[in-house]
């Protein structure tokens, strides 16, 4: 499994997401509450740039009248459609049984542990053949 060094800290605030490309793929990394998530910014239900939409908590109610935020920061809303995922897991709460997105671990480390060898060069076998450039992989 490859890995991609794709913000620095600072860079992805608390209740906040950065979308980056890894491999083809647009990825939103989340900040909840200093813990990070990466979920796939495409929805399952309809295709939208899913983490495009709105981070939000979860109402609840015990009695008509009687709501309560829970769990702020940890949902995320479709811009297109309104389903809701958690940011967490890429469990879907309108469908939960059923559909998911993609999500993505997602850890912090330390400079000096990415930057410490030892690194390997990819090299790539270069030849001229009747004056074309050929290039091997």
């Amino acid at each position: 499994m490859a890995r991609h060094v794709v913000a620095t800290l600072d860079e992805i605030a608390p209740g906040t997401c950065k979308i980056v490309t890894v491999a083809g793929r647009e990825i939103g990394i989340f900040n909840v509450a200093s813990q990070f998530y990466g979920l796939i910014n495409r929805c399952p239900h309809g295709g939208a740039p899913l983490c495009r939409g709105r981070i939000h908590g979860r109402m609840e109610a015990a009695a008509p009248g009687q709501y309560r935020l829970t769990r702020p920061g940890e949902m995320l809303r479709c811009p297109w459609h309104g389903w809701e995922f958690d940011i967490r897991t890429g469990q879907s709460w309108c469908d939960p049984d059923n559909v998911r997105v993609r999500s993505y671990a997602v850890s912090v480390e330390p400079g000096e542990t990415l930057a410490k060898g030892p690194f390997v060069a990819d090299t790539v076998s270069v030849t001229v053949d009747q004056h074309y450039i050929v290039v091997d992989l």
